[in-house]
């Protein structure tokens, strides 16, 4: 899996190393895509609808629109050479558990704050290199600066959360709602601790949009249109 991951992110650097066919009079825009979400909102299938999207509305000469989320830990990893095993501490909710580890394998004690800044200097080469849907890691926050970027917030009702869980990851309930509601906690410390940001602010999105009520396919459509219609 980790091998897979790493490979998909190698091509996607490689791709955008080829001259694209356009002249130089018609440069490519390189747009990206930051998705925040609560957690069992769809994401992730958003995320893949939206990158087939853009890819039927994209030159065929352009790369590939490729989903960037627990391959973004890979690439982290690979850019700043630390052991493999260290993508289960990298989510959102663990990033403070690193330290305790890196401390085992340098004998020191470096902060997490090392690590959330490595995985933004990745997520800004992703989002300048474009034709990549960032989920996650204050990628808002952290591409901000960069005009071409769609910033969109996803959110949904919890029992509706609760419920796309237990279907999708085989949970009850309990565990689910549970779930759903460490997991906020846990991403919304993140970016307060590391980027100073309320993760519920809806100025730091162009899109806020409730997947319950549109549906991942329509959300998609609408992130899409959005971005096509960005900085053209």
């Amino acid at each position: 899996m980790m091998n897979a991951s790493l490979d998909r992110c190698v091509s996607f650097i490689h791709s955008h190393a080829v001259p694209p066919v356009q002249s130089l009079n018609q440069p490519r825009v390189r747009r990206a895509v930051t998705i925040s979400r609560q957690p069992g909102c769809g994401a992730v299938i958003v995320a893949g609808k939206l990158a087939g999207y853009l890819q039927q509305h994209s030159p065929p000469e352009n790369p590939a629109w490729t989903v960037f989320d627990r391959e973004l830990m890979d690439k982290v990893l690979a850019d700043h050479n630390l052991p493999k095993y260290l993508a289960r501490f990298l989510p959102e909710d663990r990033v403070s558990q690193i330290e305790d580890t890196l401390a085992d394998i340098f004998g020191v004690h470096p902060p997490a704050q090392k690590i959330v800044q490595q995985t933004a200097e990745t997520l800004l080469q992703l989002a300048e290199l474009g034709n990549a849907i960032l989920i996650g890691r204050g990628g808002s926050i952290v591409t901000a600066k960069l005009p071409n970027v769609l910033h969109v917030r996803l959110v949904a009702p919890l029992d509706d959360r609760i419920e796309r869980i237990c279907r999708d990851d085989n949970r009850s309930p309990a565990e689910a709602r549970r779930f759903c509601l460490e997991e906020e906690q846990a991403r919304a410390r993140y970016l307060k601790s590391y980027f100073q940001a309320d993760i519920n602010d809806p100025l730091q999105y162009h899109l806020v949009l409730n997947t319950s009520r549109l549906g991942c396919e329509n959300t998609a459509r609408l992130i899409g249109d959005a971005l096509l219609r960005l900085a053209s």
